[in-house]
């Protein structure tokens, strides 16, 4: 299901689900790397939320970004500043990883080291 919170789209397990495959959106996982490491969503790269300001300036506005954390907080608070910072196609998956009941990958997988690999399928 859908919904918005402070003027972010927020997105549940099943939304997330139905758009996992759509290579239109941007799926960005903002957890720490030890988090990132016990589990993730298989395909979603590792950008720490530490390092989004950084990178902001580097990221494509016309794509939508999919943000995820542990429970959602993070991620929305990472959603917010990017578009206060003019991208204006945000979500959250609001429930995070505790919520999400799919496969999972252990390990690092694709930690982003250059911005543009975000991009790159």
């Amino acid at each position: 299901m859908k919904s918005e919170k402070e003027g972010i789209t927020q997105w549940d397990y099943e939304e997330l689900q139905k758009h996992l495959h759509d290579e239109h959106l941007v799926f960005i996982d903002v957890r720490e790397p030890d988090e990132y490491e016990e589990g993730h969503i298989p395909g979603v790269p590792l950008m720490p939320m530490g390092e989004v300001p950084e990178r902001l300036v580097d990221m494509d506005n016309e794509k939508t970004h999919v943000f995820i954390c542990r429970s959602g907080g993070r991620s929305q608070r990472v959603a917010q500043y990017a578009k206060e910072n003019g991208f204006d196609r945000v979500i959250n998956f609001d429930g995070g990883m505790l919520s999400f009941e799919g496969e999972k990958n252990t390990g690092e997988e694709k930690r982003i080291d250059q911005t543009s690999e975000l991009y790159s399928k």
